[in-house]
């Protein structure tokens, strides 16, 4: 669970957006964008875990189907990434003239730094559970995840000094191929709980 949650919630994905997105900002509205980020996405994530398995019956779908749906907003966003890498200066103009706190709650905190694969794993993890224990590891390692968030974000002013355009356009490109291989891994999974394909390892 706890690398499952270090893939969907863990700083790594948000990483390259947030760099992006902040990098015209002054280091205390960096601090304020990073801790409202964490705080929501956290915020999501346990509101996840509590009414996920609720969530599935109401609306009449699988974990399957919430594999490959999240896959494929993945895939999109990784897309995104790659085309993107090239920004205009129309690009940067628009990402400057909105609101900080708002870009901390979209899409920064969700689907970045609670992303898609996330998304997946907390709706359907409380059918699984089967104790309040459990519950509350689960609950706990949700709130540890935030607390790393929180310390790699409000921390990366010096890493943002080092990274010209240049560096950060090759970067978040290559963040796009990583994005993409998850995006596609989401949907075999998905497509394998279904019982539509078979023999994928792990499965």
């Amino acid at each position: 669970m706890f690398m499952l949650l270090l893939i969907g919630m863990g700083p790594k994905i948000a990483l390259v957006p947030f760099l992006d997105l902040t990098a015209s900002m002054e280091e205390e509205t960096r601090k304020k964008v990073a801790g409202q980020m964490v705080k929501t996405a956290v915020g999501v994530a346990l509101i996840l875990v509590l009414l996920g398995s609720l969530l599935m019956k109401l609306l009449h779908f699988t974990p399957g189907a919430v594999s490959i749906a999240g896959g494929i907003i993945l895939m999109l966003l990784a897309l995104h990434m790659l085309i993107g890498s090239g920004k205009s200066e129309e690009h940067d103009e628009k990402t400057a003239s909105r609101d900080p706190m708002q870009m901390a709650l979209y899409p920064l905190a969700v689907p970045y730094l609670l992303n898609p694969a996330g998304i997946a794993v907390l709706v359907t993890v409380y059918d699984q559970l089967d104790s309040l224990l459990m519950l509350a590891i689960v609950v706990g390692l949700v709130l540890l995840m935030g607390a790393l968030d929180l310390a790699v974000f409000k921390n990366l002013d010096k890493l943002a000094k080092h990274l010209d355009p240049s560096r950060l356009m090759v970067t978040e490109a290559v963040f796009g191929v990583l994005l993409a291989a998850l995006a596609v891994q989401l949907v075999l999974d998905g497509l394998a709980k279904l019982g539509i394909i078979s023999g994928l390892p792990g499965h």
